[in-house]
């Protein structure tokens, strides 16, 4: 029997392993939270604290393993029950099951790609010859765990496609172990790198080794929660032990700063980029590889903007920035010549944001954002316009790597009703060619996509596209589920997606508002949206549901909102702050404590955005929205359903676990509010499929019920 067959059968048992009390939601008894009587003192405020045992790690705490299970116990228990949940497992089960590409990308004379047959857990490497050649398996992930928890994690090819090192994270976590594989023989070296989180690796030319950055070894049991500092830059040669690797970047003075390699394509240099938080701005600081006793030299000597390389020639380095350009340039420094005075513009900035810049056939590809849509375009290295890449409609496209004397690259294309598209992009003659595409069970041409602009509180244009079966009547009965980010410079675009495409099968309207915080105009539109002005996000929603129920989409009890994350946030915030206006409220690994979140593993980077609570004017701004302290006793508040994982070490458990057992206390009313813990799991990436579909039926089941949603499926 599975973790969740046992956790069903305790439940219908009525044999939890805590005690359960009676509350009210529609019959549903919640699991006894005990309050316990902790309270700190902050800038002189006494501050209750009575979930804060709920922090404690999973793995550690039996008193918190007990209260995991039974919560877990009640609310599958719950989902099980629900009349039509075995019906859309089934339903998506079938969207699922299609065979999904990524575009291939090429190193020396080899391409890789990865595939998928549909149901298996982890995406599958392959490896070609050429790209005629039907490949080889290189990784099968699904091999590596019996329950598909193990995950391919990150990847780097050596220059000449002889080696691939690569991470492997298990149940989710940041946490990625790196290995070495030989392509021709498909054997592992001995090698292995470990404590390895926020890093990629980076080859130097010759192939012999690479440079990566890692943390500290923690004591045993606190790897999920602790704080990570001392991140440094080591050199790793081949067929050595980690222990033997070249300390090659450290700043001992700095403990809080992080560090990524980067070795130029011509193999002439390695730069080190600075960061300390999430706000893109960095420093950079460079040296020859031909000279490796020779000193690293500042080149971006200050925290005021963001400087992401995109190539060299010789002592001319390109970066992508945003200095003077809130919407991103492109620019040439020269190493011999480095006075910001002599600094050259190759790209002027333009009125949509440019979000990332690659060099191919020795010519620049510039992705830009155009009311978050995707445009692309080609430049000269002079920075003369060459041309537009051609889209088939609005939606999300991605790729565009390749080495500067390719003269090929290749590209996915994607939208809420077109699944992901693979094209052969030739720059010489700006022609695509459709390599792959999807095949999914549905008729696209049953569905559209509008794009709407509506007014929020203070008067500012907001984009939200919004997405249904054809036909729609705009009677305000239609379930509708709105979904959200807003922060961090992280733009929402078009994108496909089995779970959105299984709600508007059901009949339900999809609908995903660009909130300020995001990256979807440029630094303007993120500065709007963080720090003191994080209301403003909270603020876009509240008007994007205000806006579907003006216009006729739903009312609010057919409303249901999501997000995670950040977007966890963002729906604890907004249930807090208008019960009234949502009938769902579906906040997944949210940050829920906005006074603790820099205390646990990645948070503290996260006061670029959100601000710190030890500052004591940040600390009442954010005591204002923090979802956890906010929520008031005899409230009515929506039917929710609290999603997280207990090997979540982005945003650790606790947020969710503390929110819902406040939320069981202070709710009150019919609608059901629970909290769904998956195990050997985290943030989301490297997530199984089998996990995914699970979660989603719960979701979309709880979500229908809750809405009292007609659900237009056939059944059996």
């Amino acid at each position: 029997m599975n973790y969740r067959s046992r956790l069903i059968a305790i439940a219908v048992l009525g044999a939890a392993p805590a005690a359960l009390i009676a509350q009210n939601g529609a019959g549903v008894h919640y699991p006894e939270s005990h309050k316990s009587t902790y309270t700190e003192t902050l800038h002189g405020q006494e501050m209750a604290d009575p979930y804060r045992w709920l922090e404690d790690d999973v793995r550690t705490s039996e008193e918190v393993a007990d209260w995991v299970e039974a919560q877990n116990a009640v609310t599958f228990g719950y989902l099980e029950g629900l009349e039509d949940r075995s019906l859309i497992e089934q339903e998506i089960t079938d969207l699922w099951d299609y065979e999904r590409f990524s575009a291939p990308f090429r190193v020396g004379d080899r391409y890789f790609f990865s595939r998928n047959d549909g149901l298996q857990n982890q995406s599958v490497l392959y490896v070609q010859e050429g790209l005629e050649d039907e490949g080889r398996v290189l990784f099968d992930p699904n091999t590596w765990s019996e329950d598909g928890t193990v995950a391919l994690a990150g990847l780097s090819i050596s220059d000449d496609a002889k080696y691939a090192a690569y991470g492997v994270a298990s149940a989710g976590s940041d946490w990625r172990e790196w290995r070495i594989r030989d392509i021709d023989t498909g054997e592992d070296l001995d090698d292995r790198i470990q404590w390895v989180k926020f890093s990629g690796v980076s080859w130097t030319p010759d192939n012999t080794g690479f440079f990566y950055s890692r943390y500290p070894e923690t004591e045993e049991g606190s790897e999920f929660q602790s704080l990570n500092y001392n991140q440094k830059v080591f050199y790793h040669a081949l067929g050595t032990d980690q222990s033997e690797d070249v300390l090659v970047y450290e700043r001992p003075d700095e403990p809080t700063w992080g560090f990524g390699a980067q070795v130029t394509e011509a193999g002439d240099y390695v730069v080190v980029s600075t960061w300390k938080g999430t706000d893109n701005k960095n420093l950079v600081h460079y040296k020859p590889l031909a000279s490796p006793g020779a000193e690293f030299v500042e080149l971006i000597g200050e925290f005021a903007n963001d400087y992401s390389l995109v190539g060299n020639d010789g002592s001319v380095f390109y970066f992508r920035t945003d200095e003077s350009a809130k919407n991103g340039r492109v620019i040439a420094i020269d190493t011999e010549n480095p006075a910001k005075s002599e600094w050259r513009e190759i790209i002027p900035e333009s009125d949509e944001a440019l979000r990332g810049v690659g060099f191919v056939n020795d010519m620049f590809v510039a992705s830009y954002l155009k009311d978050a849509v995707t445009a692309v375009k080609i430049y000269t290295p002079a920075g003369g316009f060459v041309r537009d890449v051609k889209f088939p409609t609005l939606g999300s496209a991605g790729g565009f790597n390749g080495r500067r004397d390719h003269t090929e690259t290749f590209y996915t294309f994607s939208s809420f009703a077109v699944p992901p598209s693979i094209y052969r992009y030739d720059m010489q003659t700006g022609r695509s060619t459709l390599m792959r595409q999807a095949e999914v069970a549905f008729d696209p041409d049953q569905y559209e996509t509008r794009q709407v602009f509506y007014t929020s509180k203070d008067g500012t244009r907001v984009p939200m596209f919004i997405s249904h079966k054809k036909g729609l009547k705009l009677d305000g009965t239609n379930a509708t589920m709105l979904y959200g980010y807003g922060g961090f410079n992280i733009p929402i675009t078009p994108s496909f997606s089995v779970v959105n495409l299984m709600w508007m099968k059901m009949g339900g309207v999809y609908a995903v508002a660009n909130l300020r915080g995001g990256g979807e105009y440029g630094k303007r539109w993120h500065d709007a949206g963080r720090l003191y002005n994080k209301q403003n996000v909270f603020d876009d929603f509240i008007s994007a549901g205000e806006y579907l129920i003006a216009e006729g989409y739903t009312s609010p009890d057919k409303l249901a909102i999501r997000g995670g994350s950040n977007g966890g946030l963002l729906v604890g915030a907004c249930m807090a702050q208008r019960p009234d206006l949502f009938g769902v409220a579906l906040p997944a690994v949210g940050v829920m404590d906005m006074l603790r979140f820099h205390k646990f593993t990645a948070g503290r980077f996260w006061v670029d955005d959100y601000g710190s609570p030890d500052d004591p004017e940040m600390f009442e701004y954010l005591k204002g929205y923090s979802p956890y302290h906010n929520l008031h006793d005899g409230t009515e508040y929506p039917a929710t359903l609290v999603t997280t994982a207990d090997t979540d070490d982005r945003v650790v458990p606790g947020h969710s676990f503390k929110f819902a057992a406040r939320l069981q206390e202070a709710h009150t009313g019919d609608n059901p509010v629970m909290i769904r813990i998956e195990t050997r799991a985290g943030h989301g990436a490297g997530k199984p499929v089998s996990k995914r579909i699970e979660e989603a039926a719960d979701i979309l089941a709880f979500t229908a019920e809750n809405l009292d949603m007609d659900i237009q499926l056939t059944r059996p």
